[in-house]
């Protein structure tokens, strides 16, 4: 957790487990739900048809700003945008709006199933009601699609919340080799360096073929390919100067993979 993130795992329950306490309550529209949209990777093409009507038809939407400002001409709702400072306050609003009646929606970046269900959590505390939550493409599967990494045969871990990653971690390392990764790194103290370089002190082989995956779906898409070897060289630090690649980065490790194993 960065010191501009308030929130404190070691004050109260991880919200993700909140979200993820029971299974998603059986409701249809005329409940007036509010909804959770992952928007995709922020390239409106892989926003899906369901998600942009949630959206469109919601009185007042919450998310972080740089999610917000993505769907923001996509819609007539009031739009309530946050950091990690002022989070609480905008999910205080959002909470009001939606218990006055308002249609409620709350954005994500790509999937809420992948790494988002930490904000998720916080949505359903605030509002005290079932949220229900919208798939969406994630740059994940757009990783995987570049990267030639199916599915069954990968392991993947999101790096990108808060609290202790050392399980996560420990994940990528008892496969790694045998199976395909596919890492959401958190930025910026354990970016795809970083994760290289604790992968090859755990006794993976460094001539691994490794990917970083950066800003997928838009103009500037770029993907480094490299080996975990090379990719080490760039660890260590915490800041976006620390390291050359985004925020906005999947990496991928390749498994050796043989004509026998197609």
């Amino acid at each position: 957790m960065s010191e501009d993130d308030p929130y404190d795992l070691n004050v109260g329950p991880d919200p993700a487990g909140f979200a993820a306490a029971a299974p998603e309550s059986e409701l249809d529209e005329t409940d007036n739900p509010v909804y959770g949209v992952g928007i995709g990777p922020g390239n409106l093409e892989y926003l899906t048809p369901r998600g942009l009507r949630a959206i469109k038809e919601a009185d007042v939407v919450v998310g972080f700003q740089t999610v917000v400002d993505f769907v923001a001409d996509e819609t007539d709702a009031d739009l309530l945008t946050c950091g990690y400072a002022d989070e609480a306050d905008a999910l205080n609003e959002f909470a009001k709006r939606v218990s006055s009646g308002d249609r409620g929606t709350a954005v994500l970046m790509g999937d809420p199933n992948h790494s988002g269900y930490q904000f998720l959590g916080k949505v359903q505390q605030v509002v005290e009601r079932p949220v229900k939550a919208i798939p969406g493409i994630s740059s994940l599967q757009i990783a995987a699609s570049r990267a030639r990494t199916p599915m069954e045969d990968t392991r993947f871990v999101t790096l990108h919340k808060s609290g202790s990653l050392d399980a996560d971690l420990d994940r990528l390392a008892e496969v790694v080799g045998e199976r395909h990764l596919l890492v959401l790194p958190r930025p910026f103290d354990l970016m795809p360096g970083d994760i290289a370089e604790f992968l090859l002190e755990s006794g993976a082989d460094e001539t691994l073929d490794a990917l970083v995956l950066e800003r997928l779906t838009h103009d500037d898409e770029h993907i480094t390919r490299t080996t975990l070897g090379e990719l080490s060289e760039s660890a260590g630090g915490s800041g976006p100067e620390s390291t050359p690649y985004s925020d906005l980065s999947v990496l991928a490790v390749r498994a050796p993979v043989t004509p026998e194993d197609d």
